[in-house]
């Protein structure tokens, strides 16, 4: 990667108190802030994004939620995961990002998180921690500030219901940065989003909306995308809370049928959970704990399905079975949610409330998450429906608290898959992810399959048989994507002009239900970073609206800065 250029702008130093404690937390008084850029979100986008449009000349501050960086890097994923074409990737997620999978402390969550704060602080980059976004005022159709209260994480990390007025630092910039992953100040500053599942037909999409794999069939889904994993996991479990009596209502965790047609839309998204790490080292073991509100038959479902595998499957099939329930996928010493399993860590259905919810709700949720986790285990330890071997092998095992030190174990990040995506200047759409468009405005390549884990749970009848049944679970292509990587736009991470002229959106961009499932990963957002902290730059030096930069002036730099904008190579 070329060096940066000189500062194209003069930056406006921010106080010697602030400058001091770059990467640090900031005193918890109220005061204000004037920088070119304000950065919003210290994800692997963010992080980026501040890196880049200080290299670039701008003087940058980043806010962060919460009291750590790194987003889900710092939370279980790893960094080259979800990128299996490293070619794809160029700047500074490969140069310095990637860097960080080889260098100690190892690549566990800790460590990526120590490795993050230290890039911030050798490159002096101001962050101020624990304030989440409550207010932004525009004038002219730009943002002129944006306010920050105090919002501490608890004990086991879930952000606060409310924040805290007294602790605010306002912040006025020429450009804003939204990379958070719930996309708040996009919303703050009037841009329009969408959430939930587009109907097949909104863009041409026939894996989109209700249920797709049911309506297209398995050879037609794994057809248009090379290789597939579309289930929907029924099973011939009775969903009424007793058996046979419909009267009494269905099952916790079983939903109703919304009845919607196979390609309709509704406001559903995929699951959320949290990657964790076991032990059943007594050094490093923290205790998954018990819910306060424990109640048994809150998890009767899980009851039925194991006493369904117990009929179903036996031997190592069958204990295999049992850990896909609890705890889960082991994906690279952390544990991850199994999707070809009816029951499993992640409560369905509740990701819809998140994703354009307030934070009350929010905060809600993910404790929810938590103590689902914690309930689900319990009662597999102490139902006798569970066979004695797992039910010992699942008793022995903690959370490992020297992967999350400051939060008992628990990750200190919610798997948030997907929330708000921006309505903007393009869509991204199933088309770019199956190389069928030319957008002349790449500022980077996307490459990955359609990933989407279940949005739902409910009851269903299949040849006169009651049972329950999971749906929207799709990986059409695999890790290896559709065909060969494609570029997101630019215009996708602008919002329309009329609605705001300076913000740019790298994590929350412009893009389908399906688009971005295939494009939400998190070295794709860290490349997306980069280039929206140039373009932001870039903004400033010409004067313009983030929409009016000159676009190929920006490819030409963001070139020099070693990001890959064309795929030049055979198919993967």
């Amino acid at each position: 990667m070329k060096p940066p250029l000189r500062p194209l702008l003069q930056p406006r130093r921010l106080p010697a108190a602030l400058c001091a404690l770059a990467g640090a937390a900031l005193p918890g008084a109220t005061c204000n802030h004037s920088v070119d850029v304000c950065v919003y979100g210290a994800t692997p986008a963010g992080i980026t994004a501040a890196i880049a449009a200080q290299e670039e000349g701008a003087s940058v501050l980043l806010v962060e939620p919460g009291r750590w960086v790194g987003g889900m890097f710092g939370a279980g994923i790893k960094i080259t995961q979800d990128c299996p074409e490293p070619r794809a990737i160029g700047g500074l997620t490969k140069a310095r990002v990637f860097s960080f999978a080889r260098k100690k402390p190892p690549e566990t969550p800790a460590g990526l998180r120590a490795n993050f704060k230290k890039w911030l602080a050798d490159e002096r980059i101001p962050v101020v921690y624990e304030r989440r976004v409550v207010s932004a005022e525009k004038s002219g159709g730009a943002l002129v500030s944006a306010r920050f209260e105090g919002s501490p994480p608890d004990a086991l990390g879930v952000p606060p219901p409310q924040t805290t007025p007294d602790d605010a630092d306002v912040v006025f910039a020429k450009v804003f940065i939204d990379a958070s992953y719930e996309g708040d100040l996009m919303k703050l500053a009037g841009v329009s989003y969408a959430i939930g599942r587009e109907a097949a037909s909104t863009y041409g999409e026939k894996p989109a909306g209700v249920n797709p794999a049911a309506s297209l069939g398995r050879e037609a889904v794994a057809g248009q995308a090379g290789s597939s994993m579309a289930t929907d996991n029924w099973a011939p479990i009775d969903p009424c809370i007793v058996p046979g009596d419909p009267s009494s209502g269905l099952l916790p965790h079983v939903e109703a049928d919304h009845g919607k047609p196979p390609g309709s839309a509704d406001d559903y998204t995929q699951a959320y959970n949290f990657r964790f790490y076991v032990t059943s080292d007594p050094a490093r073991r923290a205790d998954f704990g018990k819910p306060a509100d424990y109640d048994p038959a809150q998890y009767e479902l899980a009851g039925r399905f194991v006493e369904y595998l117990k009929a179903t499957c036996k031997g190592r099939e069958l204990g295999a079975r049992l850990e896909w329930i609890f705890p889960g996928w082991r994906n690279r010493e952390d544990y991850n949610y199994h999707r070809r399993s009816l029951v499993t860590i992640a409560p369905l259905g509740v990701s819809r409330f998140y994703q354009d919810g307030d934070w009350a709700t929010r905060s809600a949720i993910w404790q929810q998450h938590i103590d689902y986790l914690a309930g689900l285990r319990y009662f597999l330890m102490t139902d006798p429906r569970t066979p004695p071997r797992y039910r010992e092998k699942i008793t022995a095992l903690g959370l490992d608290k020297t992967i999350y030190p400051d939060t008992q174990g628990w990750p200190q990040q919610l798997y948030v898959r997907i929330a708000r995506r921006m309505s903007g200047r393009y869509v991204v759409t199933h088309k770019d992810v199956l190389n069928q468009t030319s957008p002349e405005d790449g500022i980077g390549l996307a490459l990955y399959g359609v990933d989407t884990y279940p949005a739902r749970r409910h009851a269903a009848t299949r040849n006169g048989r009651p049972g329950v049944v999971t749906e929207g679970n799709m990986f059409l292509g695999g890790a290896k994507g559709t065909s060969v990587p494609y570029p997101i736009p630019y215009r996708a991470i602008t919002p329309v002009r009329d609605e705001c002229a300076n913000l740019l959106v790298p994590v929350c961009f412009s893009a389908s239900y399906i688009a971005y499932a295939s494009a939400r990963m998190e070295p794709v957002f860290s490349v997306l970073g980069e280039s929206a902290g140039v373009a932001a730059a870039i903004s400033i030096r010409e004067k313009k609206p983030v929409q009016d930069i000159d676009v190929p002036a920006l490819q030409a730099r963001l070139r020099e800065r070693g990001q890959i904008l064309e795929w030049r190579h055979e198919r993967p």
